[in-house]
């Protein structure tokens, strides 16, 4: 594994982790990022600029790329952890021929927006990446928490056992434990779909009415509906109780690094979404996501109602007082 060239698309919180983490095992890694005066920042004071920038970066372990195509040809292993809203844009004028013998893994927590559809689908459709050649890497696992070198928890989803244990081995160090599954897809779902349920969470938060008691029972139910829906999506012998399911909701629901909490909770507090996102500056999944499981389930017809308060909210302009007082005589 380790004279596979690894290559990291992305320059956000989780892209620039992955370079110290994966740093302590892998001799060399390729970085992209769209633009050439981070790049010249990072290789001038070893760190991100813009995210995580306690981070010292071993700039003398990697090779940055402002071409994508060109970190595409120059790479062996793709690591994506590029917003769900951008991927569409970014990947603009790339052929199926640039990923042909790539082995890709996902780290978006989310759904393309104008596609309606998981990161995985999107490679499959419009670049001919078979789904054993695509992998999810999911937590629970917040970045800012591996810029403290917290003990953290990874889970390599990929249908490949054999590349999902070289991923795994090769994201494990003193502060990081990664185990591997193989349902890729489930895990690829709960990812995207625990970004909804925190944008409830934070709803709730901001609301002010709404405690504890109910938060532990608003997120009971939200690993049902997942389950529920993934069951549906993806039928396969599966323990949502595990962390790469459970685990990821908790931390992302009950976080203060969980920015799908704060726009929620910025909603909550009266902010409309347009101006909480202008706020907060940076990408919540959960805004994305929700719309986009919205669509899926009009034909899976999973009976979701947390997700339905939020999308409502969301995109219908429904007032989130009415709509969590309206979701909490439905819970149990």
């Amino acid at each position: 594994m380790s004279e596979k060239r690894i290559g990291i698309l992305g320059a956000g919180s989780w892209a620039t982790a992955l370079v110290k983490i994966l740093s302590n095992n892998a001799p060399h890694i390729n970085w992209w990022t769209r633009k050439q005066e981070t790049i010249d920042h990072i290789k001038k004071y070893r760190h991100n600029p813009n995210y995580l920038s306690d981070i010292e970066l071993p700039v003398e372990k990697i090779t940055f790329y402002s071409q994508l195509k060109e970190i595409i040809a120059n790479s062996d292993i793709l690591l994506i952890a590029v917003p769900s809203a951008f991927m569409s844009e970014s990947f603009k004028g790339l052929t199926k021929d640039d990923f042909k013998g790539k082995m890709i893994f996902s780290l978006i927590k989310g759904t393309l927006p104008d596609k309606k559809m998981m990161v995985s689908q999107y490679f499959h459709k419009h670049f001919e990446v078979q789904l054993n050649s695509f992998g999810m890497i999911a937590g629970p696992c917040h970045a800012e928490e591996v810029a403290m070198e917290k003990l953290s928890y990874l889970t390599v989803g990929c249908s490949n056992k054999t590349e999902a244990e070289k991923m795994a081995k090769l994201l494990t160090c003193r502060y990081i434990k990664a185990c591997t599954s193989n349902d890729m897809q489930g895990i690829e779902y709960t990812a995207a779909l625990k970004n909804i349920y925190a944008v409830a969470s934070g709803i709730c938060h901001g609301l002010g009415g709404y405690g504890d008691n109910f938060q532990a029972v608003l997120v009971a139910n939200a690993i049902q509906e997942i389950k529920r829906f993934i069951d549906v999506a993806y039928p396969m012998d599966r323990d949502t109780n595990l962390s790469a399911y459970l685990g990821d909701l908790l931390v992302t629901a009950y976080s203060q690094f969980s920015r799908n909490r704060m726009l929620g909770s910025m909603i909550g507090k009266g902010y409309s979404v347009k101006y909480a996102q202008m706020e907060m500056n940076m990408v919540a999944e959960g805004y994305y996501a929700v719309k986009t499981i919205h669509t899926l389930n009009q034909e899976y017809k999973v009976e979701m109602p947390i997700c339905d308060a939020v999308h409502r909210i969301l995109y219908e302009k429904m007032s989130p007082s009415v709509e969590m007082r309206l979701l909490a005589e439905r819970l149990a």
